[in-house]
């Protein structure tokens, strides 16, 4: 099975490029690949000049001091029986920053303060904190080891739309103070737009578009993206919106159909090369890439997901 397949990304110092996609298309796998916490079978994750696929021992330790990542379930990611103050203290020790405990403690202390809690709950346990606080530690331990580069495995979608906001404007915050880049995974396809400068959307392993955030929510070309789009809901009972239903399911990465791995649901006229040749990812407008023979056609062919007052 190949849940990451034939992927290539550029992520740009300073961005942050959001990942979409259907649950099991490869998101979280390609965002753990990044890091090695999923060896890659194949391939090559280049960080800053090194190629971290080729590295391992004390190198790659060094290299783990650059990256970090974000999980999704503030409930699983900390350990129920340490305290927030030795969860944030683990990470300094592990890469020996801090000559002893003291500075250590007054490090755990700065980073909660980072993150908006107070540091007088360092002795506390997880279950003491709501599911944003333990989102905003988790935020905390990922900032540690001063990294650059961040993987953000969906790390609102398990909290509440207001706190939500809450989380995204402090990633933002922290993104401008700290010189941040991030891959930012997620399902909400609103809060993709709103902090993301790139978006990559993926289907079934693979990179269907990459586009700038606006170009690609503003005129999408793969009739996947539109299809995505087109579901987004509006709060406005007076405002109609083009939706396309896509049919039938994302097939198996275990038996993937030859051709286009889209063209099992594809809503667009299927062409005989769609069936038989797998899509290049071309850049068909300047910034905008798209894994799809008919992709010229998409705007003329399909309802694009704009929305009208009645």
């Amino acid at each position: 099975m190949k849940a990451v397949n034939g992927v290539y990304l550029d992520i740009y110092k300073g961005e942050t490029l959001g990942l979409v996609g259907e649950s099991g298309c490869g998101k979280s796998t390609l965002g753990r690949c990044v890091l090695r916490l999923i060896e890659p079978s194949s391939g090559k994750v280049v960080l800053g000049g090194e190629e971290m696929t080729q590295v391992s021992g004390g190198k790659l330790r060094q290299l783990r001091k650059r990256m970090q990542i974000i999980f999704q379930d503030p409930y699983a990611s900390l350990n129920p029986r340490m305290t927030i103050g030795s969860a944030l203290m683990e990470p300094l020790k592990i890469h020996h920053i801090g000559e002893n405990r003291k500075t250590r403690r007054d490090r755990v202390a700065e980073l909660l303060r980072l993150v908006g809690l107070r540091p007088e709950v360092i002795n506390r346990y997880p279950h003491e904190f709501s599911g944003g606080q333990r989102q905003r530690i988790g935020i905390a331990r990922a900032l540690a080891v001063n990294p650059e580069f961040i993987v953000a495995d969906e790390p609102v979608s398990a909290l509440d739309v207001s706190i939500q906001a809450q989380v995204i404007n402090l990633l933002q915050e922290l993104q401008e103070r700290l010189r941040l880049t991030y891959l930012f995974i997620a399902h909400d396809l609103k809060v993709v737009e709103f902090i993301s400068t790139r978006v990559a959307v993926m289907y079934l392993g693979a990179i269907a578009e990459l586009a700038n955030s606006e170009d690609l929510y503003r005129q999408p070309f793969h009739p996947y993206t539109v299809s995505l789009l087109s579901a987004i809901p509006i709060p406005d009972p007076k405002i109609r919106k083009a939706r396309i239903i896509l049919k039938g399911d994302v097939p198996s990465p275990i038996d993937p159909p030859p051709g286009c791995p889209f063209h099992t649901r594809c809503p667009m006229k299927i062409v005989d090369e769609c069936k038989t040749v797998v899509p290049p990812l071309r850049e068909i407008k300047p910034g905008h890439f798209v894994s799809c023979h008919l992709a010229e056609r998409v705007p003329t062919e399909l309802p694009m997901p704009i929305s009208e007052r009645v």
